[in-house]
């Protein structure tokens, strides 16, 4: 598990719009994270804009971005798609669908000019999607007596580590979310603060989407 950027999961889709030439550009752009889910996304598109003469479109799935597709939908080959999946890349995003309406204008832009139209459509899209790092996080459960609580739960609000709803019964269960590199250090700090009286236990690995920083 490693960490990746993707677009932020919502409820409505991104969609903006391009004018050139009397050709009018409407991106749309979607988190997916299977081929199933990218598939459906561009098929809404295209019924939704079943009038338009293009709806071209691309697409970036897995952790290491291992599966690509493209398809220019009837403009001239490797002038629509092709553009679409390299300002894609070119942001280092996965997991991301787009696609890219035209609705034809009646002036022909000519292959350079459909790849430059294409390629701004597409990255006016990414801009206006909020862009996330999909980052790999460690639970691990920490179990202490009461009279430690007050003390671990201000080392953690000062050190910013993340947790979820602890459990209280006859001891106290937090849960902690760290980053793997860091358990090491985040141990060695809890038993210094704690003169050891804590037991742990590792969970699974996660990933948690994170805001990139301006």
């Amino acid at each position: 598990m490693k960490a990746f950027r993707t677009i932020a999961e919502q409820n409505d889709t991104i969609e903006t719009l391009y004018e050139i030439q009397r050709s009018r550009f409407i991106t749309h752009i979607c988190h997916a994270e299977t081929e199933e889910e990218a598939r459906a996304f561009v098929l809404s598109i295209k019924k939704r804009y079943f009038d338009a003469r293009h709806n071209c479109s691309a697409w970036v799935l897995g952790e290491s971005a291992e599966k690509q597709k493209s398809n220019d939908d009837g403009e001239p080959g490797g002038t629509a798609g092709n553009p679409m999946l390299d300002a894609l890349k070119k942001a280092g995003l996965t997991d991301t669908v787009i696609v890219v309406t035209r609705y034809f204008g009646g002036i022909k832009l000519g292959a350079g000019g459909l790849i430059r139209a294409y390629s701004h459509a597409a990255a006016l899209g990414i801009e206006a999607a909020t862009i996330v790092e999909m980052t790999p996080y460690q639970e691990l459960s920490i179990t202490l007596d009461y009279d430690l609580l007050a003390s671990v739960e201000h080392w953690m609000r000062q050190t910013g580590i993340r947790s979820e709803a602890p459990e209280y019964a006859e001891k106290v269960t937090l849960h902690l979310l760290i980053l793997p590199a860091d358990m090491k250090k985040i141990l060695a700090e809890l038993t210094d603060k704690t003169s050891a009286r804590f037991t742990f236990q590792k969970g699974s690995q996660r990933l948690l989407a994170l805001p990139l920083q301006a």
